[in-house]
């Protein structure tokens, strides 16, 4: 018969082991943050302290606190069981996080916490459970929690996550290349909790005040993904879905083309948030975000769906079903949220579809006879010269049959050889700097030239010149020059 051992980890081992689970400085700070929020924070200040010979980070909240009880706890690996029923509003799971988030970037955790206006804290040194191979948590008095920088900030109650002997943080540099590199990782800091907490941050989570994060001072503006100010971002129907009798909020969004977005608007975006790499669901917990930009392999990324945008919405009494993981970055949809997924995705990259390619296919409907031409058949999809244009069409009235030949190889050879690559390299990347339309210019003179290469001498048709005229795309900057100029020459 088998007999029962007693096994225990060795401290030493698994504290270094749980130093590598992935975190990056900005989601550390985010699984952080959570735990203000469960306290009912509505301000979360980031303290980033270079100066002096032990460089600290610190994050101080006003949540409840807690008391010396509550705190022991709260140190304990494992303190919670992510199988237990949490309250609604709590973000944490695994009752890992501020051990493994924090032991990711420093050696040495330090948490003061205010209680009622009573102030209890406890300190984790890797270095010593690495000497000691032993669980040796340090519990402070009050003249240790004295000496502990910026828990003089803590008012009646809250929190302060104290981190120390950085060692991660610096990447081996010193001097200023080091603070080079921390400047760097807390702008990355910024931009990750602006979006995490981006329903935070705006106040639109139900039962949580708004909520307010600072980084040394600089507070933190909410980044919405789905750009819901902009009067042209669509919002499709939502749906309800049921998983273990609890519902899974499901709204689509179609983000506007990129001509819709002011410059700013647009380069804030792309800067933060690139459309094609970002595209796909956007996964919420409590209002949390959780993971994006991926569409499950229901339908693969592409320049053509990159408007596409799925908000989700679950409860954290789902978290199993999600397969949530201990940083709190990865989601799986359970079955129920897949299937209807697979059902509302080709709608959602359908109108996504449509909006991206309508303004190109416009380019060819807006004009009685365009200078491109698309074609769509068998061969595949093909763009040429349209030789039926007038200005071709003159062209050719004026040459010989060898200049007619000549110039009907030179079209085909354009055609056949336009950069399909490069352009869609471009206007993937950096669509607002792609432009046709030429330098300023006479345009007047240009008019004046365009009427005579298609006519000549004759006079011409008002109508026909204006179709002209839009087909080249030469005045599009200049409209009401071309108004004005038909209308006296043309009179």
């Amino acid at each position: 018969m088998a007999r029962e051992y007693t096994l225990p980890p060795s401290a030493s081992s698994l504290s270094e082991s749980m130093r590598d689970l992935g975190y990056s400085l900005a989601t550390a700070i985010a699984d952080i943050i959570d735990n203000s929020i469960t306290a009912g924070s509505t301000e979360v200040e980031v303290f980033c302290n270079l100066t002096g010979d032990s460089p600290t980070l610190v994050i101080l909240d006003n949540g409840s606190g807690m008391s010396e009880d509550d705190l022991l706890k709260a140190m304990k690996h494992g303190s919670a069981n992510p199988k237990q029923v949490r309250e609604p509003n709590d973000l944490g799971r695994f009752g890992l996080g501020l051990k493994t988030a924090s032991f990711s970037q420093c050696r040495k955790l330090t948490v003061v916490s205010a209680c009622r206006a009573s102030l209890s804290g406890a300190e984790w040194d890797l270095d010593y459970i690495s000497k000691k191979d032993e669980w040796c948590l340090s519990i402070l008095d009050d003249e240790d929690i004295a000496e502990i920088p910026y828990v003089d900030r803590l008012g009646e109650s809250g929190t302060a996550v104290v981190w120390r002997k950085l060692d991660r943080l610096f990447e081996d540099q010193d001097g200023s290349k080091r603070d080079e590199i921390v400047f760097e990782k807390l702008d990355l800091v910024d931009r990750h909790l602006s979006l995490v907490f981006h329903r935070f941050l705006a106040g639109e989570v139900k039962q949580h005040s708004k909520l307010s994060i600072r980084i040394n001072g600089h507070e933190i503006k909410p980044f919405d993904p789905f750009c819901r100010k902009n009067k042209a971002t669509q919002v499709l129907p939502a749906e309800k879905v049921r998983v273990d009798g609890k519902e899974v909020n499901i709204q689509p969004y179609i983000l506007p083309h990129h001509s819709k977005l002011s410059v700013e608007e647009y380069d804030y975006y792309e800067d933060r948030s690139s459309f094609i790499s970002n595209q796909g669901a956007y996964i919420y917990r409590n209002g949390r975000l959780m993971a994006w930009g991926d569409w499950f392999r229901l339908v693969p990324k592409g320049e053509a769906t990159k408007l596409a945008r799925v908000q989700i919405d679950f409860p954290n009494a789902l978290d199993e079903s999600w397969t949530i993981d201990i940083k709190k970055s990865r989601a799986r949809p359970p079955h129920e949220v897949r299937e209807r997924l697979r059902q509302i995705i080709p709608k959602v990259t359908g109108t996504s579809t449509r909006i991206h390619r309508g303004r190109g296919q416009r380019l060819f409907q807006d004009v009685a006879a365009p200078v491109w031409e698309r074609y769509a058949d068998h061969g595949g999809i093909h763009y040429s010269i349209n030789g039926s244009h007038p200005l071709i069409q003159r062209l050719l009235e004026l040459l010989d049959r060898d200049g007619e030949n000549s110039l009907k190889v030179l079209l085909a050879s354009i055609s056949a050889s336009l950069p399909v690559e490069m352009i869609y390299s471009d206007y993937s990347s950096h669509p607002q700097e792609v432009s046709q339309i030429p330098a300023n210019h006479d345009v007047v003179q240009r008019l004046c030239e365009l009427r005579a290469a298609v006519w000549g001498d004759a006079t011409g048709d008002a109508d026909a010149f204006r179709d002209v005229v839009r087909s080249t795309r030469l005045f599009e900057r200049h409209m009401e020059i071309v108004d004005q100029y038909i209308d006296k020459e043309f009179a």
